[in-house]
């Protein structure tokens, strides 16, 4: 049983515990524990028993020190949330290439398939009426076909790739918008709700990228000796994955709809005219685009000031 003073102590420790408790840090290092614990064949009650009867100042340092390895390697981990989605991506280094144009070649093979059944089932219904399961086919693949960039030389090696290239692509197809260089800037004006929403999704991405990590890495406890963590650490990565590509649908949506709905703050913000009809916003995201990119000295477009 805890002493008083331990007990003091984890009352104002409880926030931090509740915190990364529930964590795949703390659910990752206690796996370790129990693999190592099965191949030393500890007897846990043995292991109870020895902490409890280790002095306080000595239990309060051990509380200390696997708190700090909790949070520390979490945080060292979050690091790379980054780097596991651009893996994810595609973006691998040069020595992976010939890899990398195998995944590329197959997925030109899909997107081809899928656009050529797609443009066969255009061409039926204007010509013929189709039928209410050719209809369902058609709303399909063109679902599927929005997980692609339009432009085939823009096709990633992946998935999640492709998901995120479509949405970055959009922008630029339909308003003339580079998402890559506009994006930053139309940050700086969306609405808080909107930024809210951004955030949480993106949140949702790098949590699916880092829990991947952590289930790759639980694997690696085998090497104790213990069969279960590549059952357990592969389930985890492969739910992880499958919920990148779900976060990844989601924020490519709301990347594409921030676009639809406030790229006129943008126009506004730079005291650009504002396009009066689709094609001259076609020309005038395009000069946007460039203004923001390389900056101009032609005397058009005449900035707009309020009056």
């Amino acid at each position: 049983m805890p002493t008083k003073l331990l007990e003091g102590f984890g009352a104002k420790l409880v926030d931090q515990w509740g915190a990364n408790l529930l964590t795949p840090a703390f659910v990752f290092w206690l796996g370790g524990l129990l693999a190592w614990g099965d191949r030393q064949n500890w007897d846990w009650s043995d292991l109870t028993a020895f902490i409890n009867g280790l002095e306080e100042p000595i239990q309060i340092a051990v509380l200390f020190i696997v708190l700090l390895v909790i949070i520390a390697s979490g945080f060292v981990i979050q690091r790379f949330d980054l780097a596991v989605l651009r893996l994810f991506e595609g973006y691998w280094p040069p020595f992976l290439t010939p890899v990398r144009r195998w995944f590329l070649r197959r997925q030109h093979a899909r997107f081809d398939r899928l656009d050529r059944r797609w443009q066969t089932l255009i061409h039926q219904k204007y010509q013929t009426a189709l039928t209410p399961r050719a209809l369902e086919d058609l709303a399909a693949l063109e679902e599927e076909l929005r997980q692609f960039p339009s432009d085939r030389d823009r096709l990633m090696p992946t998935r999640l790739g492709n998901l995120l290239r479509a949405a970055e692509s959009r922008p630029g197809e339909k308003y003339g918008l580079d998402a890559i260089i506009c994006w930053p800037r139309l940050w700086l004006l969306l609405p808080d709700k909107v930024k809210q929403e951004l955030q949480t999704a993106r949140a949702d991405l790098n949590t699916a990228a880092r829990l991947w990590l952590w289930g790759v890495l639980f694997i690696l406890w085998v090497f104790m000796g213990a069969w279960w963590p590549v059952l357990v650490g592969g389930s985890v990565a492969v739910f992880s994955y499958n919920w990148m590509l779900q976060a990844a649908e989601i924020y490519g949506s709301l990347l594409e709809s921030a676009f639809d709905l406030h790229r006129m703050a943008l126009y506004a913000a730079l005291h650009f005219p504002l396009p009066t009809h689709p094609a001259e916003e076609q020309v005038m995201g395009k000069a946007v685009t460039e203004y923001l990119w390389r900056g101009s000295d032609r005397p058009q477009p005449e900035f707009r000031y309020p009056k």
